[in-house]
This record gives C-alpha cells, sequence and structure tokens, in this order.
C-alpha cells in the first residue's frame, strides 16, 4: 500500500467515524484537486462496455473502454480501460452510490487514476463530466455528473456540503484544466504524491 493509500484510508476511516452511516462518503473534489490528483484526464467516447466477476469472485466489476479524442493531462492515446465496482452478470446486479454511470457511444472528459492495469474515475462521480452537443453539433456543453445519494465532505471541516460544479462550456472546461494544471498544486493533491 503507497503513502497516499495508506492516508485515503486513514483519513476516509476518520471521516466514518465523524458522520452518520450513509450508502457512500466522499471528499469534495474542487477542479484544480482533481486535475493534479488524476494521472491522466481525457476527452473520448465509450466504446464499449462490460461487466464480469472480479478475480476473487467476490464483486462484480466493470470495464469501460474509451476511445481518447484528446489527453488534456498524461499520455493516454487509443483507448484506455476504466474499471470500477458494480455492474450486472446475468441476473446478479451490484450497484455502488457515488460511481461515475457509462453509458455506450457517451462522450466523456474522465479524470482518472492508474491502480494496476486499469484505471479508475478520480473522486468517484465527480471526476466525470458528460459532453452533450447542441446547435448542430457545434456547441458542446460539459455536464458534471451526479453523486447521487453520495454524502459529500468538505475536507477541511468535515461538514456536509452540496456539489456545486455547473455545466460549462466543454472548451471553457478544457481551459479550466489547463490553468489548473500550472498552478501548484492544491494541499490535499500534494499530500496524495510522496
Amino acid at each position: 500500500m503507497t503513502r497516499s493509500s495508506a492516508f485515503r484510508v486513514l483519513l476516509a476511516t476518520a471521516v466514518l467515524l465523524c458522520v452518520p452511516a450513509s450508502a457512500t462518503t466522499l471528499l469534495k473534489m474542487d477542479l484544480p484537486e482533481l486535475s493534479h490528483s488524476a494521472d491522466v484526464i481525457v476527452h473520448g467516447t465509450v466504446r464499449r462496455m462490460e461487466s464480469r466477476w472480479s478475480g476473487d469472485h467476490r464483486l462484480i466489476v466493470t470495464d469501460v473502454e474509451i476511445q481518447v479524442t484528446e489527453s488534456l493531462k498524461g499520455q493516454a492515446s487509443g483507448t484506455v480501460l476504466v474499471t470500477q465496482r458494480g455492474g450486472e452478470v446475468g441476473d446478479i446486479g451490484q450497484k455502488v452510490s457515488g460511481l461515475a454511470s457509462f453509458a455506450p457511444n457517451e462522450e466523456v472528459v474522465v479524470f482518472l487514476e492508474r491502480r494496476g492495469p486499469a484505471f479508475h474515475v478520480s473522486g468517484m462521480a465527480q471526476g466525470k463530466y458528460k459532453v452533450l452537443r447542441t446547435e448542430g453539433e457545434t456547441r458542446a456543453m460539459a455536464v458534471p455528473e451526479s453523486t447521487g445519494e453520495a454524502l459529500l465532505l468538505d475536507a477541511r471541516t468535515h461538514q456536509t456540503v452540496t456539489s456545486s460544479r455547473p455545466s460549462l462550456p466543454l472548451s471553457d472546461l478544457k481551459a479550466a484544466i489547463r490553468a489548473a494544471l500550472q498552478q501548484p498544486a492544491p494541499m490535499r493533491s500534494q499530500e496524495k504524491r510522496p
């Protein structure tokens, strides 16, 4: 276990002891934190999704293959494989509150952390924007993924907060990511990296 993983486990344990029980509890991440914590940020299209049993046959996981249109951070070309808990195999399903959801042919911007051979979405649902095109496909809007029933906590106060990420033009989202990456990493992101 890396130092950053151990820190996150310890922090999550401390947070869970201080708040009422909920399906999923997440520390709220803003765009600079997401940008710096991600190993790779890509704009692309979901090409394939497949749910399967994990190697120990205890969990269902879903593999999401994303065709990369543009890499905004890190080295990603061709496709990236995102794996996350939950999905359906036969007539058995598992759902994890707070995870990003994907659909075939969906255009997305995702903030990804590498874990082994696959990626996971940084900040769970907070690390995904769905791209919606309007006006004859010329104007693209980036719509943040809902965190659903997940409980969001402020990282400093540990008080519950609401998600306040607005939808914005795709070009503005990309510009904000690039600008965030030009700035020093926020303190929490610096703690992640040894």
